[in-house]
């Protein structure tokens, strides 16, 4: 087991001599196609600001997932992504357990000496960042070698300094974890608000029943909007349920059936391009590095990585560029609110975006006129819903979708008073949204700021 010291004086380890086997593993190399009652994954994906969010799993058959047996979760492991977005770190909660991983994650199973959030704090610093930065593969796309993961340095302050500088960062960390929750339930309400309107569409359905059955449609709509029984919409105060009536006889009581997709009637399906400038983004010439900077440029320049870890609102982009380049390449910059959708490799990632920025030419951008028909509450809601599949063949999807299909993509448009009304309604829920994000993009600042002082011992830790 090699051991140094670093400047505080404390000893120092190989993130491989601080695990359990003595070895760092990385999961399955060919998943194949999806299972739907097989073994779920961990994939890049997965990864939100430190937390594993499994919503969107990939599941393998239990033929192949036997095979990578050595890297079988139980939790407890560190998880740390090793290609694309390369250096997230996540702890395994136990309700992972059974879980695999992904070619991109390697597994580290901590040693009894330390913790898994230790060793996940002490591959989050600028020294571990730097240290794996500098060793990336990155010809196709950012690479680590498991040999190169092996080799971090891991300091080992006394047990009592560890657990205080652990307290602080967890203290930091459950403020974020707390932000996450509440954004993935108030997304979540708009969600489930807008799949029943304008996908379901429960309360065109519920008249439509009521009519035939011989009961008032407009009470039995009010009931679907609001989900209350008749007893609680008559408890109602006057100005709440006027409004609810108002707003219940905005739909329809009948199914157009001369339509090619079965909607209300009087709604609309338009392409893409009817009802946005559908623009696409650009990227300047890769081997001219004088475009490019990582530090803060000019223009945010987003690709489908930072939308993986984006949350609602795209806020940060791994890279940046010059105004220069901006100009010379005539990259699109794309204002405040702008919906965003990838759709090559990785299709179906959608955000809307906090302030003006620019993408790459994976991303496509959806720009709203003034008197737009649809909001971006409305359109970002309709893409994160859409089946992607229905633009191609499945087997051959990612090659199917191209910049001509995504300006045809066909959008339901409600009448303007009522996806006026919807928006309304959801607004106040994408402002939390977007505060939240800030302010765990602030917290998250205040921890990679604070970690290197207290792990170079310029802040003194009292344990």
């Amino acid at each position: 087991m090699a051991t140094s010291q670093n400047a505080t004086g404390w000893p120092t380890r190989l993130l491989v001599d601080c695990t359990s086997d003595g070895s760092i593993s990385y999961g399955i190399v060919q998943p194949g196609q999806h299972i739907e009652n097989g073994i779920p994954i961990v994939r890049v994906n997965n990864f939100k600001n430190g937390v594993l969010d499994g919503s969107e799993a990939l599941r393998v058959s239990e033929s192949i997932e036997e095979n990578y047996r050595r890297t079988r979760l139980q939790g407890g492991e560190v998880l740390l992504t090793l290609v694309g977005s390369v250096g997230q770190t996540a702890i395994v909660s136990g309700d992972l357990a059974g879980w695999n991983v992904a070619r991109a994650i390697a597994v580290i199973r901590p040693s009894v000496e330390v913790s898994a959030k230790w060793l996940s704090i002490c591959l989050q610093t600028p020294g571990a960042r730097h240290f794996l930065d500098g060793r990336a593969n990155t010809t196709v796309q950012k690479t680590l070698n498991l040999g190169d993961v092996k080799q971090v340095p891991i300091p080992i302050p006394p047990k009592a300094v560890r657990l205080r500088i652990e307290s602080i960062v967890t203290s930091i960390d459950d403020k974020i974890d707390v932000n996450l929750r509440i954004i993935q339930t108030l997304e979540a309400i708009a969600q489930a608000l807008f799949k029943s309107w304008f996908i379901d569409f429960d309360p065109v359905r519920a008249k439509i029943a009521a009519i035939a059955e011989g009961c008032d449609p407009l009470r039995t709509a009010m009931s679907a909007i609001s989900g209350k029984a008749d007893a609680e919409i008559d408890a109602l105060p006057p100005e709440e349920y006027e409004q609810l009536a108002a707003v219940a006889m905005l739909f329809p009581d009948e199914m157009d059936e001369s339509a090619v997709v079965d909607i209300p009637k009087g709604w609309k399906v338009r392409p893409a391009d009817s009802l946005s400038e559908v623009g696409i983004g650009k990227t300047p010439p890769r081997k001219e590095l004088q475009w490019f900077t990582e530090g803060q440029g000019d223009w945010r320049w987003v690709s489908i990585r930072d939308m993986g870890t984006s949350g609602v609102f795209q806020q940060r982009s791994s890279e940046y560029l010059t105004s220069e380049a901006v100009a010379r390449f005539n990259v699109r910059v794309v204002p405040d609110r702008t919906v965003l959708l990838s759709f090559k490799l990785t299709i179906g990632r959608v955000a809307i975006t906090d302030g003006p920025m620019a993408t790459n030419e994976a991303i496509a951008h959806f720009k709203l006129p003034c008197d737009a028909a649809v909001s971006s509450e409305y359109l970002y809601l309709y893409l994160k819903d859409f089946n992607y599949s229905t633009l191609g063949s499945t087997s051959s999807i990612a090659d199917a979708v191209n910049s001509k299909t995504i300006r045809e993509m066909p959008i339901i448009v409600a009448r303007r008073d009522l996806i006026d009304r919807f928006t309304k309604s959801v607004a106040p829920l994408f402002e939390e949204m977007r505060n939240r994000q800030n302010e765990i993009a602030s917290l998250s600042a205040t921890r990679d700021a604070l970690l290197p002082k207290l792990l170079s011992g310029e802040i003194e830790v009292l344990a």
